[in-house]
C-alpha cells in the first residue's frame, strides 16, 4: 500500500495527508520526494520491494526543501530523506544501500560477503561519485563559479565529462543484460534514473551503445512503472 501527502515546509494550510496519526507512522515507511530528483532511485526500489510506505511529496515550487522543518530531517536541503520509525536517512546512495539490506528478500543486491556484493557496492558508489556528482555541474552550473559568465563554460565541460564516463560505463555493460551480469539490481535502478537525467543533454546517453536497450529493460519493468506514474513522469522518459 501507498499513501501519499504534500510538504510544503509551512505549518500553516499545510495538506491535512501530511499528518499521520501515530499507528500509521510506524507501520510505513515515508519517502521525502520530488518527481524525477535523486528520490527516484529509492522510490522504483520501494515499488520493486512491495513494502508499504508514503510518499511525501517535497514542494520545490514553494522551496520547501530549505524550510526549517525540512532542514531538520536533512541539513543539506537536499532530497530524498527516508524515515523509518525513529531513523531518519538522507543521501542517496546510503537510502538505497540501507534498503537493499532492510529488504533482503527483494533480492536488490546480492548476499553479503560474496564477489558479486562486492561488484554491487563498487558500481553503486562509482554512480553516485561520479556522474551522479558530475550532474550538479550540469544542472547547476552557477554552485560553482564567481563570475555568472563562466557558468555556460562550466556547463559545457561538465556535459563533456559526462560524454566519458557514460561510455566508460557502456563499455563495461557490454551485451550483458545488467549491471552484474544476469542479476538485476539497484544499482541498474541507479544507472536508468542517471541515464533519464542526460535526456536533455546534446549528446544524451541514450544515443550511447548499450545504453538505450539497457534503459528498456528497466523501464519494462512493472514496479519502475508504477513509480514513474505515481510522479507524473510521462515519456519520453529518457
Amino acid at each position: 500500500m501507498v499513501s501519499e501527502a504534500t510538504f510544503t515546509g509551512r505549518r500553516a494550510g499545510r495538506n491535512k495527508k501530511t499528518v499521520c496519526d501515530a499507528r500509521k507512522a510506524l507501520a510505513m515507511l515515508a519517502l521525502y520526494y520530488y518527481p524525477g530528483n535523486a528520490s527516484l532511485l529509492p522510490h522504483m526500489m520501494l515499488r520493486e520491494i512491495g513494502a508499504e510506505f508514503e510518499l511525501r511529496l517535497v514542494d520545490r515550487g514553494q522551496n520547501a526543501q530549505k524550510s526549517a522543518e525540512y532542514l531538520k530531517l536533512n541539513p543539506s536541503g537536499r532530497i530524498p530523506v527516508l524515515v523509518d520509525g525513529d531513523l531518519v536517512l538522507f543521501e542517496t546512495a546510503a537510502v538505497a544501500l540501507y534498503l537493499a539490506d532492510r529488504f533482503p528478500e527483494a533480492g536488490l543486491a546480492p548476499a553479503s560477503g560474496t564477489a558479486e556484493r562486492a561488484a554491487f557496492y563498487r558500481w553503486m558508489i562509482h554512480l553516485t561519485n561520479t556522474p551522479q556528482v558530475e550532474y550538479r555541474a550540469w544542472f547547476y552550473p552557477h554552485e560553482h563559479v564567481i563570475d555568472e559568465a563562466a557558468a555556460p563554460s562550466v556547463k559545457e565541460a561538465a556535459g563533456q565529462r559526462l560524454d566519458r564516463m557514460f561510455d566508460v560505463i557502456s563499455q563495461q555493460l557490454g551485451d550483458k543484460t545488467w549491471l552484474l551480469g544476469e542479476r538485476f539490481s539497484a544499482a541498474d535502478l541507479f544507472l536508468f534514473m542517471l541515464i533519464r537525467w542526460g535526456r536533455g543533454m546534446p549528446r544524451p546517453p541514450r544515443s550511447i551503445p548499450n545504453m538505450n536497450a539497457f534503459a528498456e529493460r528497466v523501464l519494462a519493468r512493472p514496479a519502475v512503472q508504477k513509480a514513474l506514474d505515481a510522479e507524473g513522469i510521462k515519456a519520453p522518459v529518457f
